[in-house]
């Protein structure tokens, strides 16, 4: 089975966690046997080509005079920038991207047959004018190359899917991770809900990472939910991970709070909740590990707090920094707002680190051995910080039973869920 498989980012070139997810997820296919050709806008080189042949946009050829691309084309909409587009940047880090670089206003129809599209692979100002162009590319992708199914993963990668069905008739998987809704709350951008609502109504089949994404796509989206189904995602086991050998440099407990800063993560109530564990219990430090819009805000609330000699900022994390950090911890919080699903848990437990997680998340779904609280619950995940670093049994437990847990939540086994639905085209 050879699957056409489209993503926007592919390890170690990550900024968040869905280039982790696809990762995960291809290798686990190909434990099964599956063969992937993973299209990106623009690969490095350095990423792993044992798993998945990896395809880079900017370096497909374009025939200026192909009727094909030309009628593609001519379908495609071009909308103007919206202010929150881009998925890991919020719309205070995006008006600054867009005020050092200004749009060039130059009619696209003019300069968009070249030889090659450059991508930047990043979401930055012209964002949409690279999706558009690489839904270009995949109508060419997929008129050249020999697969069963097209699968798509999260909104910048659906017009690429669309195209390449549309051209090889073949049957679109649409992979949700995050909707416009997980986002920006009620507060959505059109043009990106309308892009998701074109991208899942066209499908053959969705694939959620949670039953929790599986309600929005259904009901907000008015998605049938007989071709909607849930799989969800799993945690990297790396054989080299307990070799390390990276020890606690402060003699306090450590708590920490690793993602995106943003509204969807819920930093200001890991802030809050610090502060009130804090004014009972002083042997602890606070660690915010993550970049985002609301990061300057974290910095200025902790300084009013007068909490910043026990509070840290380091920044984005990936790779190893994000396991010294893990091994650094004794406990991990995420009290997102609405998250889809949630791996950085499952990392933490991988890492023998007992968490915190919010009810409104989709990995809520699949672990018992966390504590679960609602993120709005500012004195319940206050409590629940305190009991873990208060009390070594309890911390021990969650510790045991968490990693005997995650254990078992391998991305292998997500992948045969995903061959299965792949199958059920032929059934």
């Amino acid at each position: 089975m050879r699957i056409l498989m489209f993503g926007w980012e592919f390890p170690p070139h990550i900024t968040g966690g869905l280039g982790t997810a696809c990762y995960g997820l291809v290798k686990g296919l190909a434990k099964n046997g599956v063969e992937v050709s993973f299209v990106v806008p623009k690969a490095y080189g350095d990423e792993d080509y044992n798993v998945a042949r990896i395809l880079s946009a900017s370096d497909i050829e374009v025939n200026r005079d192909s009727l094909l691309i030309e009628d593609f084309w001519k379908r495609i909409t071009m909308m103007e920038i919206g202010s929150n587009l881009i998925p890991y940047v919020s719309p205070e880090e995006f008006t600054k991207i867009v005020s050092q670089n200004l749009h060039d206003k130059t009619d696209i129809q003019h300069s968009i047959f070249r030889t090659h599209y450059q991508f930047s692979g990043k979401y930055g100002k012209d964002l949409m004018e690279e999706v558009s162009r690489y839904a270009v590319i995949a109508s060419i992708l997929a008129s050249k190359n020999n697969f069963d199914i097209v699968h798509a993963h999260d909104w910048l990668t659906y017009p690429a899917g669309i195209a390449a069905k549309s051209v090889s008739g073949k049957p679109l998987v649409i992979h949700v991770h995050a909707t416009e809704f997980d986002r920006s709350g009620e507060n959505i951008n059109q043009n990106v809900f309308d892009i998701e609502r074109k991208g899942m109504m066209t499908a053959d089949r969705v694939i959620c990472v949670s039953n929790y994404t599986r309600n929005i796509v259904i009901h907000r989206y008015g998605i049938n939910e007989s071709k909607v189904f849930t799989v969800h995602n799993a945690v990297e086991f790396d054989k080299d991970f307990n070799q390390h050998e990276w020890h606690k440099s402060v003699p306090e407990k450590v708590v920490t709070f690793l993602g995106r800063v943003t509204f969807q993560k819920g930093p200001d109530y890991f802030v809050e909740a610090a502060n009130r564990v804090l004014s009972k219990y002083k042997n602890v430090r606070f660690v915010m590990a993550g970049s985002g819009d609301m990061l300057n805000r974290m910095v200025r609330r902790v300084a009013e707090l007068r909490i910043s000699e026990k509070f840290h900022f380091t920044g984005f994390l990936k790779g190893d920094d994000v396991n010294r950090m893990f091994m650094q911890s004794d406990l991990y919080v995420m009290p997102s707002v609405s998250e889809p699903f949630g791996i950085s848990p499952l990392e933490a437990m991988r890492a023998n680190v007992p968490v915190i997680i919010s009810k409104q998340s989709g990995v809520a779904e699949v672990l018992k051995h966390a504590i679960k609280v609602d993120f709005w619950d500012i004195d319940a995940m206050a409590d629940a910080i305190h009991g873990i670093i208060h009390y070594d049994a309890l911390s021990r437990f969650f510790r045991r039973m968490g990693q005997e847990e995650v254990l078992h939540l391998k991305w292998e086994n997500a992948a045969l869920q995903v061959k299965e639905i792949y199958n059920s085209f032929n059934a």
